[in-house]
């Protein structure tokens, strides 16, 4: 059976733009109210990392590890920056129609392209270490423990290589959604398990040295009439925070999962389409329509919704100090109370979009906007 896929414009199209029954006219974005601005966003340092995120619906997210800050752009131009200044530290122009990255972890920076390539870089100095093969497209960052490397496929596979040679160790077949979104959610990695979200709407938990299946619960669960109806893909990621997996899927549930048994803690019926935050013993989690919402893991209802985004295209929020910040499609920041769900600052910074989920290390978050405009914030 053959397997379709969306573009960029015809994916976000149907997941966030809506239609009224009636006209049949596409709604717009909600326009913003004016908020009253309780913090202020400091804008320590920006710079342009070349073509930025493509025309295609690519989520290039960049990686911090040490002092160090790794991001790459669509044309294969990776650079390592001083997270402090933001200065260059090396650049590399690979030429390659890089979709998956940045993933790091034991010295490497690590990518994966179009074409189904998985590139190693030294991450001190940039040179190559070794590209290995795989089945099919990479669109999310590949990931090591050190000992492996594994990547999740467009096609639902999961395949882990040698951290040290590129060589394929093992390959987890799945058989994959027959209608799908463009992406998939980027693995995460431990000492001894790998886990992925699937388009079928499951998660694995897969053992790293040999590929064999540790677990799987399906979190959400495919219905309608029509294939587009029934798309349940796993797309955002997974986040990990003790021992809960959390996880979202669209036209399905946002759950918290016992990462040692797949053992379902909390579900709530939702649609995203990005991955969930945490923080104060609740989810946060970037609904496809544009609501924000925060569900406390104990009753898994809602704490608070904040309905004055819809239809802006949000990334995937992050947790800031006390606060949680999400992206917009114009470019706006917006930054919310972990407490309340209410506007406590806002910033622009960029026109062309904000679609990767900001980076927060150490009291600093890092946005990469889809024109390759990255700044790095502080709040005072």
């Amino acid at each position: 059976m053959k397997r379709y896929k969306y573009v960029a414009v015809l994916a976000l199209a149907l997941v966030v733009a809506g239609c009224s029954s009636a006209s049949k006219k596409e709604l717009k974005p909600q326009a913003l109210e004016k908020i009253t601005a309780e913090v202020q966003l400091k804008k320590e340092w920006s710079t342009s990392i070349g073509a930025g995120q493509g025309k295609l619906w690519n989520t290039l997210t960049p990686a911090v590890d040490g002092d160090r800050l790794y991001v790459t752009d669509i044309t294969g131009r990776v650079s390592a920056l001083d997270r402090f200044t933001g200065k260059a530290v090396w650049t590399r122009k690979l030429k390659l129609n890089v979709s998956g990255g940045v993933g790091v972890g034991a010295d490497m920076v690590l990518l994966g392209t179009l074409n189904g390539d998985v590139i190693a870089l030294d991450a001190n100095t940039g040179e190559d270490l070794w590209r290995s093969k795989v089945t099919s497209e990479v669109l999310a960052a590949p990931a090591t423990n050190g000992d492996v490397v594994v990547v999740q496929t467009q096609d639902d596979r999961l395949i882990a290589l040698e951290a040290s040679s590129g060589a394929q160790r093992w390959i987890y077949e799945s058989t994959p959604a027959v209608l799908t979104l463009r992406g998939t959610g980027a693995p995460l990695v431990t000492d001894y398990v790998a886990y992925a979200g699937l388009s079928t709407g499951k998660v694995i938990a897969v053992d790293t040295q040999r590929g064999l299946p540790i677990w799987e619960q399906r979190v959400a669960v495919a219905s309608g009439r029509t294939e587009l109806e029934r798309m349940v893909d796993i797309d955002g990621g997974l986040l990990l925070s003790g021992n809960t997996l959390y996880v979202t899927t669209y036209q399905g549930r946002v759950a918290g999962l016992d990462a040692q048994s797949g053992q379902i803690f909390w579900q709530r019926e939702a649609s995203s389409y990005v991955a969930a935050a945490e923080g104060f013993g609740n989810a946060y989690i970037s609904l496809a329509d544009g609501v924000i919402e925060s569900i406390d893991e104990r009753s898994s209802t809602a704490m608070w919704s904040n309905k004055s985004l819809l239809r802006r295209q949000l990334s995937a929020p992050a947790v800031f100090s006390s606060y949680i910040a999400v992206g917009d499609l114009e470019g706006y920041l917006h930054v919310l109370s972990q407490v309340d769900g209410r506007f406590v600052a806002r910033t622009r910074l960029g026109s062309k979009g904000l679609r990767v989920q900001p980076l927060v290390v150490g009291g600093w978050m890092y946005v990469y906007g889809n024109g390759g405009k990255l700044s790095a914030l502080t709040i005072k």
